[in-house]
C-alpha cells in the first residue's frame, strides 16, 4: 500500500487546480480512455511510457508533451489513471526517477469525473 505521501486526495488536487501554477497533472490511461473525458490542464503520458518521458532532457519533454518537465523537486506532479492502480505505478517510476514529491490521485478519472457531475 503507498503512503499517504504518496497519495493526493479529490479535494487536493481541486485546490492545486484551481491556485497552482506550477502543478503538472499527468494523465496515464490510454488515448481511448482520454478521448472520453479528461481532467482540464493534464497532460497525457500513458503509464507504459512514464519512464522513458520523464528520463528525456526537458527541451524533448516538452516538444514531445507541450509541457514543462518538472525538475526532480517539483512540489507538484502528480499522477492518475482511471481508479489509481496505473496512477501509483507511474508515481512509483517517477519517485525512482527521482522525483522525490510525485504523487497520485488514487481516486483517478472514475472519482473526478463523479464529483464533477460528468
Amino acid at each position: 500500500m503507498a503512503s499517504p505521501a504518496n497519495v493526493i486526495t479529490y479535494e487536493d488536487l481541486k485546490a492545486l487546480l484551481e491556485k497552482s501554477q506550477n502543478l503538472l497533472l499527468v494523465d496515464v490511461r490510454g488515448k481511448e480512455e482520454v478521448d472520453k473525458g479528461r481532467i482540464p490542464g493534464s497532460a497525457h503520458i500513458p503509464v507504459d511510457t512514464v519512464e522513458a518521458a520523464f528520463s528525456l532532457e526537458p527541451e524533448e519533454f516538452k516538444a514531445k508533451y507541450g509541457v514543462a518537465k518538472p525538475q526532480l523537486d517539483a512540489p507538484e506532479l502528480v499522477f492518475h489513471c482511471h481508479m489509481g492502480g496505473r496512477g501509483g505505478r507511474a508515481t512509483e517510476a517517477a519517485r525512482k526517477l527521482g522525483f522525490t514529491n510525485a504523487r497520485n490521485y488514487v481516486g483517478g478519472y472514475k472519482e473526478w469525473s463523479e464529483k464533477e457531475g460528468k
